[in-house]
């Protein structure tokens, strides 16, 4: 859960999340998105695949990203059933 929350934390990840909620891109296809360097993206892209909070599938050439709705299901009840000690 560490790893989710880390990668939420930067607005460059959160804005590729929301990238992702509209269509599987490709990593060029969210770099034009974005005034930063293609391995910047990639290491953005890196650490969101690490927290479980975006998938890859190669089709061909191209490695698509999508969103992992299972992780993002698993934070929401984790925060429904959060309880104050």
């Amino acid at each position: 859960m560490n790893s989710v929350f880390k990668a939420l934390a930067d607005p460059t990840r959160r804005e590729i999340l929301i990238m992702l909620q509209k269509d599987n891109l490709t990593a060029g296809e969210i770099s034009e998105n974005f005034n930063i360097s293609k391995p910047s993206i990639s290491h953005h892209l890196s650490l969101l695949k690490n927290a479980d909070l975006i998938i890859s599938e190669r089709n061909g050439q191209r490695i698509y990203y999508s969103l992992n709705t299972t992780v993002f299901q698993d934070i929401v009840n984790w925060v429904l059933n959060f309880k104050k000690v």
